[in-house]
């Protein structure tokens, strides 16, 4: 089950520094994860200042 970053995400790019390969990249407005690389680790969600990267 991978992650998805939610409307909080204020852009930031701590998720993305922190992804261990590299799934994270920055979308319109806010960063996105590829579900298909996602491993479920949780290191962006535990990088983030504003909890958006929540299990799906």
């Amino acid at each position: 089950m991978a992650y998805v970053i939610s409307d909080e995400c204020i852009a930031c790019g701590a998720c993305a520094a922190e992804c261990p390969v590299g799934a994270i990249t920055e979308g319109d407005g806010k960063f996105v994860i590829n579900a298909d690389e996602c491993l479920d680790c949780g290191a962006c969600a535990s990088a983030c200042p504003v909890e958006a990267p929540k299990a799906e």
